[in-house]
C-alpha cells in the first residue's frame, strides 16, 4: 500500500489542517522503512516555524496534566495556537502506553487553537519518543505559536525534553518534611523555571507550605548554579485553580527574552547538532535490527549469553563483527 502523498500532506499542514498534522506525526513517528522515507522527504520540505517550546517535567502526581490544560487554556484565550506533546509511558515489554492525556486535558481537548497530541514513548531513552523533535517541527509548520512537551517525569526525561526545548518548566509539588527529597541535583542544574504547584489559595496552610518549599528550592538552586547563570525563578501557583499560572508563563518569557535571539539561535543549532547524532545512532540502531548476519546469529547469542557460556562483551564484538560482514 502507497504511503501519503508527501505535496498533499504540505499543503494541509500549511493550511493548519488538524487532519493533515495528525497525519504527518503518525508518519515521523512510524518505524515502517517505506514511511521513513516519505517523512524524511517530508521534513526537509516543512517551511521552518519559530514556536515557543517548553518542556514541562515533574514528580508523578504534581499535576502536569492540569497545569498545562490551565496555561494552553490562557494562551489560547489570548490569540495563540497551543500544540501539546504529551509523551505517555510505554511498557518496556509491550509497547503499550495508556494514552489518557486527552482524558486529563477534557477542556483543552476541545479548544479550536489547540492540538493534544499523545504518543506513545516505546521505551525509549528518557520516556521520550523519538519522534517528538520531527512533531515539534510539523506543529511549527502549520502555525502553532507555542509547543509545549511533557515529559512522564522519570528517569532521563528531563535531561532529553531539556536538549530539544528553549526552556524547561520543572513543576514540584510541597512535601510534609523534606520538601527537597526526591528532587535529584541535576534536575535543579537542567531547570529554566521552577514552580511549586497546588499552592491552594483557600487553603492558608497548603499556601505557607508552597511558600515554604520555594524558599527552599531557591536556596538549593543558589547551591548548583553560578552567579553568571540565569537565576531560574521558582514561584508558586495552582494550576487546579488557575492562580499563579499566568505568573509563570511570565518567567518562561522572561527566560526567552534572557536568552535573546542569539542566544536562543546558538541554543537551537546545539541542539540540532545532539539530534543530527541521535538520529545516526537511531539509524544504526535500526540497521542492526535489519542485518542478516545479526539475525542469523542472534537466537544462538541469547541462548549462550543466557546459559552463562558467553561473556557479554564477547557475545557484543560477535553481533558487531556479523553487521560488519553485511
Amino acid at each position: 500500500m502507497p504511503g501519503p502523498d508527501v505535496q498533499d500532506l504540505l499543503d494541509g499542514i500549511s493550511d493548519g489542517k488538524r487532519a493533515a498534522v495528525s497525519r504527518a506525526i503518525t508518519l515521523v513517528e512510524s518505524t515502517k522503512p517505506q514511511h521513513r522515507d516519505i517523512a524524511r522527504e517530508l521534513l526537509t520540505k516543512l517551511p521552518a516555524g519559530d514556536a515557543v517550546r517548553v518542556g514541562i517535567s515533574g514528580v508523578p502526581g504534581v499535576g502536569k496534566s492540569t497545569f498545562i490544560e490551565a496555561l494552553g487554556s490562557r494562551l489560547t484565550a489570548n490569540g495563540l495556537k497551543v500544540g501539546v506533546l504529551a509523551v505517555d509511558p510505554s511498557s518496556v515489554r509491550t509497547g503499550g502506553s495508556v494514552l489518557g492525556d486527552k482524558t486529563r486535558m477534557a477542556r483543552l481537548s476541545v479548544d479550536p487553537n489547540a492540538f493534544i497530541r499523545p504518543s506513545p514513548s516505546a521505551g525509549t531513552l528518557g520516556g521520550v519518543a523519538k519522534a517528538t523533535v520531527q512533531a515539534m517541527a510539523v506543529l511549527e509548520a502549520a502555525g502553532y505559536d507555542v509547543v509545549l512537551v511533557e515529559t512522564v517525569g522519570v528517569g532521563q526525561s528531563e535531561v532529553t525534553v531539556a536538549g530539544m526545548v528553549d526552556t524547561f518548566l520543572f513543576l514540584t509539588i510541597a512535601r510534609t518534611g523534606d520538601q527537597l527529597q526526591g528532587i535529584k541535583k541535576g534536575i535543579l542544574e537542567i531547570s529554566d523555571v521552577i514552580a511549586v504547584n497546588k499552592a491552594d489559595p483557600n487553603d492558608p496552610h497548603r499556601a505557607q507550605e508552597a511558600r515554604a518549599a520555594a524558599r527552599e528550592l531557591a536556596g538549593a538552586l543558589r547551591l548548583v548554579r553560578s552567579r553568571e547563570e540565569w537565576a531560574p525563578p521558582v514561584i508558586t501557583a495552582s494550576a487546579l485553580h488557575d492562580d499563579g499560572v499566568d505568573s509563570v508563563w511570565e518567567q518562561v518569557m522572561a527566560h526567552r527574552a534572557h536568552l535573546g535571539e542569539d542566544g536562543l539561535r546558538t541554543k537551537r543549532a546545539e541542539q540540532q547538532l545532539d539530534f543530527t547524532w541521535a538520529l545516526v545512532r537511531d539509524e544504526l540502531d535500526q540497521r542492526l535490527e535489519h542485518s542478516p548476519g545479526v539475525r542469523a546469529i542472534r537466537d544462538q547469542i541469547r541462548r549462550e549469553v543466557l546459559s552463562g557460556e558467553l561473556p557479554a562483551t564477547v557475545a557484543a564484538d560477535r553481533i558487531l563483527a556479523a553487521y560488519d560482514r553485511d
